[in-house]
């Protein structure tokens, strides 16, 4: 028993496949986070577009 442990332990095989999943996780949630903060601050824009739009000019 104390020897599998070893080996599972000094095993790196999928090792980069691990990591690259990590990567893209990161990348996943740096994507969310910015479409989010995007998304606010374009409908802020055209609320206020649209608001000028209507208004008629004096």
């Amino acid at each position: 028993m104390k020897n599998l442990i070893k080996r599972f332990l000094r095993d790196d095989k999928g090792v980069t496949a691990i990591e690259y999943g990590l990567i893209a996780g990161l990348v996943v949630l740096v994507i969310a986070a910015s479409v989010g903060t995007i998304g606010t601050n374009l409908k802020s824009v055209l609320d206020s577009l649209g608001t000028k739009i209507t208004t008629p000019a004096t």
